[in-house]
């Protein structure tokens, strides 16, 4: 188990590295995005989240390619990238966007 650890600890993405604590501090973006669940559709920012997915996207794709992969960063921007979509979509539901066409049709 120590070996483990000590292995872990001098790895290329250990705890010495920005490799890991990059990751770390942007588990904070999920935390908020979780936290604003609760809030109504109208606090939502529609230009800041569509801006957070695709900071997100971009992320996800750096920490495939870069060398040595970066899962831990991968799979924190996947975490983020769907708190914000599920957010942009109760911001698009709020405004109006993603109405049905049934309710279109019965208020004509």
């Amino acid at each position: 188990m120590a070996s483990n650890l000590r292995a872990f600890g001098n790895s290329p993405v250990g705890p010495k590295t920005t490799h890991f604590w990059g990751p770390v501090a942007n588990w904070g973006f999920v935390a908020a995005g979780l936290m604003d669940m609760n809030k109504p559709p109208e606090m939502i920012s529609g230009n800041m989240t569509a801006v957070m997915c695709v900071y997100s996207v971009l992320f996800m794709r750096f920490a495939w390619m870069v060398q040595p992969r970066n899962y831990l960063l991968l799979s924190c921007h996947a975490s983020n990238e769907a708190v914000q979509l599920r957010q942009l979509s109760r911001w698009a539901k709020g405004n109006g966007y993603l109405s049905d066409k049934k309710n279109e049709a019965s208020s004509k």
